[in-house]
């Protein structure tokens, strides 16, 4: 073994590079047969402290070029099992560890096996015939769904999960939790690493990631952490900004100067409608080819967006506007800027996106950041001060997602069949499951059998048989087949394909979308302006159109809320900075809101009673994030119309939230104090929403999962996402009336409580305002914080004149009179 660290150090040295501590530290532990988490920033080194192990035994047993094994099956070779969140990260994974592996001659081959996969990487992953595997959560889920699993992973010795908080906070990381309790009982000494780069809570994460009876689990981290240049693009003083905007397009110009400065850049954007409406403008003041700027966001399809990554890594694409699919590890060191759009909503983003320009060990992150409105210039300030402090949001668990246990106990019953007892120990020592009781596991073996009490006469329902030896197996091919098209379904978009009547893929838009265009309508999409020909089969058929314009797609989900982390650091940033080039700037609108009313912080919060044209409104600052604030507000006007009957309409946002009474209706600060009651929130928020639609909703997101809304066969057009509302609504109302104690019904509601309406957020925001006032204003007029509230409040009623007009005439008049209001004051 020292001839292979000496080996492995030259190569290290032939790059210029000296190993890190944390480094040296994973490689020993992981030999010893340590495991656990490697928590450095991005482009620190955390994919060679995590293969260094692996590469120190493929130096000390190098495979030979040319081996035969005989006729016959060859054993599997698989020692390395590599798991990514992307398939696009999978891409630049295969070739980072190609790279060490062939300059240090070990022989040992590295495949791919995703959605993405070419066929001689599945062919090899089928038969593991490779020594590195790289895998991503679903492929992994497939490949146990096969009775030959454990020959293949049997010889497993590492384990690495890559970019780990992408997947722990979802459902996504809960199936790979099943996946890796299940592969170390196939190979025991296989050591688990997971890699992060930004995670607020580390303990969780690290037992998430690991068994809970395992030995401690080993966290590492760079010595020092890498520093992050924050830069905001302010206006010029003195210069008109909005006081509400989602787009920024009003800086393009300063945008596209900087751009033309640097080699490579990278424009990130919140949304992928926001990255399409980005990328058409900057195409029309790019005075370079083209082909030099590129756009990449989930939806588009792979060729398209491999397209824009291999030209950042060969310097013929000088900039992509592009979305969270280019957040994560893909390795470009050749950009030299990175842009935010807009607020990035969260801590941990903003260091990921920053992680992204001159990702080189030792090399500073940095980040331009682009307010789209004057109130986004004080969180720049606040996330400054975050990154300084080092507070970073954690990532919460699931618990209990039964829907993704029957699927996988689904998998593994055609996977070679499993035992009841056996695969309950094993289930418990998972994170996600370790408070599972034997009802609640009898519940979902019940489900998988025969499809609970209310389904049990319906064939398609009864998935797994119980053998005369009393092991769990699926039998039926059919079945076996939608299984496997079903495996790691967690969400579904309802999308449908777009393609070029000329042949070619640009990716998938949502069926709600397209379903309002009409053939010869342009839309744009993918970077072009495309012109609908033709609908058949769940697929739009386009070819490019002639004018540059028409429609943008808008995605569920678009809205990203600000975290909780990030709100706590605005108010302390209102109170304590004064001197940053953001709050310098906001100082005046600041100044403003202060005048009017008063300015919230950690110590005292703030509401505003106003009465406009349009009504009576209580507004309310919280800080909390735009889900929870929804929350709040729904709940208010329930308690409001209690206190006093009334038409009542709200609206909310990552700040605070309004509450709109059509009739009369004042607020003092007794009525405030019963609104703002953190006592009984879960009974008045069932009250006061509609659970049993929102139930339905998220029952076929759960059903889906569970495999009670499978896809169709091959050869068959797929359903559509009517269809499967249809179908979804259908059994939600069939199990409602029929074994209303259902656990796929359970779990729905439990998710609209736990995750859309987060009552223990909520009940925690109203503690926190009882705790702290409000102190209660009455403004003559709407203020730089209630003006972007109200305009949201706007969006939903009826005028012959468009919002936008009627919101920036109102702004303005806005503007002037608060702007003559302080020039009388500054002359007294």
């Amino acid at each position: 073994m020292r001839a292979a660290r000496a080996r492995l150090l030259e190569w290290f040295a032939s790059r210029g590079w000296s190993p890190a501590s944390f480094q040296r530290a994973a490689w020993s532990r992981g030999l010893d047969g340590g495991s656990g988490l490697i928590v450095t920033p991005t482009g620190s080194g955390k994919t060679l402290a995590a293969f260094g192990g692996a590469l120190l035994e493929a130096i000390c047993a190098p495979v030979e070029p040319t081996r035969t094994r005989g006729k016959g099956v060859k054993p599997a070779r698989i020692k390395v099992l590599w798991v990514t969140p992307l398939r696009a990260l999978a891409n630049d994974t295969v070739r980072a560890l190609r790279e060490p592996l062939d300059a240090l001659e070990t022989g040992w081959t590295v495949a791919m096996r995703t959605g993405d996969a070419s066929a001689r990487d599945r062919r090899l992953a089928r038969t593991g015939q490779a020594e590195v595997l790289v895998i991503t959560p679903e492929s992994l889920a497939l490949m146990l769904s096969y009775p030959d699993s454990a020959a293949l992973l049997g010889g497993v010795r590492w384990i690495v999960v890559d970019e780990w908080h992408e997947l722990m906070g979802n459902k996504r990381g809960v199936l790979l939790q099943l996946c890796l309790t299940r592969i170390r009982a196939m190979a025991p000494t296989a050591r688990t690493w997971g890699l992060s780069a930004t995670l607020g809570n580390l303990a969780e994460a690290a037992a998430a990631l690991l068994p809970a009876d395992g030995p401690a689990p080993h966290i590492l981290g760079a010595s020092r952490r890498r520093k992050v240049i924050l830069q905001t693009l302010l206006p010029d003083a003195g210069e008109h900004f909005p006081w509400a905007g989602h787009l920024g397009l009003s800086q393009l110009q300063r945008v596209s100067e900087l751009l033309i400065g640097v080699r490579s850049s990278v424009v990130f954007t919140n949304t992928r409608s926001q990255a399409e409406l980005w990328h058409k403008a900057l195409s029309s003041v790019w005075l370079e080819a083209p082909e030099t700027l590129a756009l990449h966001h989930g939806s588009m399809s792979q060729a398209l967006r491999a397209q824009a990554e291999q030209g950042l890594r060969d310097g013929s694409v000088r900039c992509v506007v592009a979305t969270s699919s280019l957040d994560l590890g893909v390795d470009f060191p050749a950009v030299d800027q990175v842009f935010q759009i807009g607020s990035p909503k969260g801590v941990a983003r903003l260091i990921q996106r920053a992680g992204r320009a001159k990702h080189r060990p030792g090399e500073a992150g940095s980040i331009v950041c682009v307010p789209t409105h004057a109130l986004e210039v004080v969180e720049y300030a606040a996330a400054r001060q975050a990154l300084l402090s080092g507070d970073i949001e954690s990532r919460p668990v699931p618990r209990l997602s039964l829907d993704v246990l029957a699927q996988h106990l689904v998998t593994l019953a055609l996977g070679g069949g499993f035992e009841r007892d056996a695969v309950l120990r094993e289930v418990r020592r998972t994170h996600s499951f370790s408070t599972l009781t034997d009802g609640q596991f009898t519940s979902v073996l019940d489900f998988i059998v025969r499809g609970g009490a209310a389904l049990e006469h319906y064939p398609d329902f009864r998935r797994v048989e119980i053998d005369a030896t009393g092991v769990y197996r699926m039998t039926d091919r059919r079945a076996a087949m939608r299984h496997r098209l079903n495996i790691g379904t967690i969400t579904s978009d309802g999308s449908m394909l777009v393609r070029l009547l000329k042949g070619g893929s640009l990716g998938s838009v949502e069926e709600g979308f397209l379903s309002r265009l009409k053939p010869g309508d342009v839309f744009q999409f993918a970077g072009r302006s495309l012109q609908l020909a033709r609908v058949q089969d769940m697929t739009a058929y386009v070819r490019i159109a002639k004018v540059r314009d028409g429609r943008v797609p808008k995605w569920a989900g678009g809205r990203m809320p600000m975290s909780s982390e990030l709100g706590r650091q605005v108010l302390l940033t209102l109170q304590r900075d004064r001197h940053s080039p953001e709050m310098r700037y906001a100082r005046g609108l600041l100044d403003l809101q202060a005048s009017l009313s008063q300015l919230p912080s950690p110590q005292r919060s703030v509401a505003e009673s106003i009465h406009t044209r349009d009504g009576w409104h209580l507004f309310l600052y919280p800080f909390a994030g735009r889900v929870v604030n929804e929350g709040l507000a729904a709940l208010l006007a329930l308690r409001w119309g209690r206190i006093q009957p009334n038409t009542f309409g709200y609206a909310a946002n990552d700040y605070g939230l309004v509450v709109s009474a059509q009739a009369r209706a004042e607020m003092d600060v007794a009525s405030l104090a019963r609104l703002l009651s953190p006592n009984h929130v879960r009974e008045d928020l069932l009250e006061g929403v509609n659970l049993s639609e929102l139930s339905r909703r998220q029952f076929r997101e759960v059903a889906r999962v569970a495999g009670l809304l499978p896809p169709s066969l091959p050869g068959r057009a797929p359903r559509s996402m009517r269809q499967l509302q249809a179908s979804s609504g259908l059994l939600f109302d069939v199990l409602r009336q029929h074994d209303p104690g259902h656990m796929l019904l359970e779990q729905a509601q439990r998710e609209v409580m736990e995750q859309q309406l987060d009552v223990a957020a909520i009940a925690a925001a109203l503690t926190q305002l009882r705790m702290t006032g409000p102190d209660l204003q009455h403004p003559a007029s709407l203020t730089p914080f209630s003006f972007p509230l109200w305009a949201e409040s706007m969006r939903g009623q009826l005028s012959n004149e468009d919002w936008k007009t009627r919101i920036a005439r109102t702004a303005k008049q806005l503007e002037e009179r608060n702007a003559r209001k302080l020039r009388r004051r500054a002359g007294r």
